[in-house]
């Protein structure tokens, strides 16, 4: 069960704060929670399948194949400032 010894601390770690009235409220809704969860681990699942999915998935990727790429110069053509066959750019160190 929670406490609200353990709801303070969570705040803490969040760095949140909450008055007493909604410590109170948290304590009883986190509470309900775990119940929940609880009774979620009563039912029998021996049957049922792990899923990673609920929807079977199709792999959307075209085939690998070579083509052709783009020679050098058709690539610097709309380089702004190009050198010896290469972009060239501002020094960054």
């Amino acid at each position: 069960m929670i406490t609200k010894k353990d709801v303070e601390y969570v705040a803490a770690l969040a760095r949140l704060e909450f008055s007493e009235d909604e410590k109170e409220e948290l304590t009883k809704t986190l509470g309900d929670i775990l119940e929940y969860a609880k009774k979620l681990s009563d039912v029998d699942t021996s049957s049922v399948q792990p899923t990673a999915h609920i929807l079977p998935v199709n792999n959307v990727f075209r085939e690998d194949r070579v083509e052709p790429s783009l020679g050098r110069d058709r690539v610097l053509e709309n380089a702004p400032d190009k050198s010896k066959g290469c972009f060239r750019v501002p020094r960054v160190i």
